[in-house]
């Protein structure tokens, strides 16, 4: 039988990111943002290198930053 304890550790283990919903930061890293949307990075960077998918990316020294706003209005997360 499992304790409450293992529980808990197994459900934190299974969710790595905070829930966007309760995202503090501006912009996510592309794994993150990818790890929201059910998509690889790769689909990601592929979409700000084309410009051409649902979301464009900032780009900060070089790396890419999802804005969390419009990942959120993307999901439709309040």
């Amino acid at each position: 039988m499992e304790t409450p304890q293992t529980i808990n550790a197994r459900t934190q283990a299974a969710q790595p990111y905070t829930p966007l919903a309760q995202e503090t930061r501006a912009n996510l890293p592309t794994s993150e943002a990818a790890y929201h949307l059910n998509r690889r990075e790769q689909t990601l960077r592929g979409w700000a290198c084309l410009e051409n998918g649902p979301l464009r990316p900032m780009r900060i020294n070089g790396r890419l930053a999802w804005p969390v706003s419009e990942l959120r209005r993307l999901l439709g997360v309040a």
